[in-house]
C-alpha cells in the first residue's frame, strides 16, 4: 500500500468533522464529486469501511474513529514541522509561551521579567487561550513552549519541568452564604441547592455528567459566577481574574494543581532551552 498523502487525510479530516460531503466540499474549496472518489479510493486503499452513508449524511465506523484521532495528530505535526521550520529561519523571531488567561498570574510575570532580564533569552510573546487549548497550539507548533496545569492539562507527547505546587479555592459569589467561609471541603461544594459546579471540557473535548453550566471561556464562567448560577474550584494563583461579585474560599481538601512549562519531546530548540531554565531558576 501506497503511503497516505496529506492531502488525503485532510480531506478525510473535513468529512469526519462536518459528517456532510456537501459541506466538507464547501469547506475544502472543492466540488463534491472529486471529494467522494477520494473518500472511497482511500477506504480501497486501506481495506476498511472508514463512513456509513445515508441519505442524512455521514457516520463515523470505528476505523473511521481511528483514522479521526490519527489524522488529526498526523496534520498537526506536519503543521508544526513547518512552522517551527519557518521560525528557526528568522533569528529574529520571539518565542511564543501559550497559556490559559488568567491562569499562573503571578507566575507568568515572574518569568516574563526574568527572560526580559537575561540576555541569553530570546524575546518572549505570549499567547493567551481558553481552558484545555495550550496543548493543541504547542502540538500544531503555533506556539514554542506552554504553562500548564497537572493534572487537568493534556500533557502526552510533552517534556515539562514542575514549576510551582499550589492548593485550589473555590469561586462562589459574593452575596452567597459560602462566601462568608474561612474554608471549605470538596463535599461542601459538590451539591450547593441552587449553586451547581460549573462543567469544564475534559481531555477528550466531552464534559461530564451534572447539573451545572457548560462552560467554554473564562469570560463566560465570571459571569456564571456573578450572577449567582455557578460556582468552581481552581488553582488558588487563576483567580486573577476574579470580579469584585466573587470571593474566593479555600477548599482545603481539593487536589493540589503543579504548574509545569512544558514544550515538544526532544526539542533540540536552544532557545527554548534558555526559556526553560529561566522558568525553572523561578521555582
Amino acid at each position: 500500500m501506497d503511503d497516505l498523502e496529506t492531502r488525503e487525510l485532510r480531506y478525510f479530516v473535513a468529512v469526519a468533522e462536518e459528517l456532510h460531503f456537501g459541506r466538507a466540499a464547501t469547506r475544502l474549496g472543492i466540488a463534491q464529486p472529486p471529494l467522494s472518489r477520494a473518500i472511497s479510493l482511500l477506504e480501497r486503499r486501506l481495506g476498511v469501511q472508514l463512513l456509513d452513508r445515508n441519505r442524512r449524511g455521514v457516520a463515523l465506523t470505528p476505523a473511521g474513529q481511528v483514522l479521526l484521532h490519527e489524522a488529526t495528530t498526523a496534520l498537526d505535526a506536519v503543521n508544526a514541522a513547518a512552522r517551527r521550520t519557518r521560525r528557526a529561519g528568522n533569528p529574529e523571531r520571539p518565542l511564543v509561551l501559550v497559556t490559559k488567561a488568567g491562569a499562573s498570574h503571578e507566575l507568568l510575570q515572574k518569568l516574563l521579567t526574568a527572560a526580559a532580564n537575561d540576555p541569553a533569552v530570546t524575546p518572549v510573546d505570549v499567547l493567551l487561550c481558553e481552558v484545555g487549548e495550550q496543548a493543541g497550539l504547542l502540538r500544531n507548533g503555533h506556539a514554542d513552549a506552554a504553562l500548564m496545569h497537572r493534572p487537568f492539562d493534556d500533557l502526552a507527547g510533552f517534556d515539562t519541568e514542575d514549576l510551582h505546587t499550589e492548593g485550589q479555592v473555590a469561586i462562589v459569589p459574593a452575596a452567597h452564604p459560602l462566601a462568608a467561609r474561612a474554608q471549605l471541603t470538596l463535599a461542601d461544594v459538590r451539591n450547593v441547592p441552587g449553586l451547581p459546579i460549573a462543567r469544564w471540557p475534559q481531555l477528550d473535548g466531552t464534559y461530564p455528567d451534572g447539573p451545572g453550566p457548560e462552560v467554554h471561556t473564562q469570560a463566560q464562567l465570571a459571569q456564571l459566577v456573578a450572577l449567582g448560577r455557578t460556582l468552581l474550584v481552581i488553582p488558588a494563583s487563576s483567580r486573577a481574574w476574579q470580579w469584585p461579585e466573587h470571593v474566593a474560599v479555600p477548599v482545603i481538601d481539593a487536589p493540589e494543581v503543579t504548574t509545569v512549562i512544558a514544550w515538544p519531546a526532544n526539542s533540540r530548540s536552544r532557545e527554548v532551552a534558555t526559556l526553560v531554565r529561566a522558568a525553572t531558576s523561578l521555582a
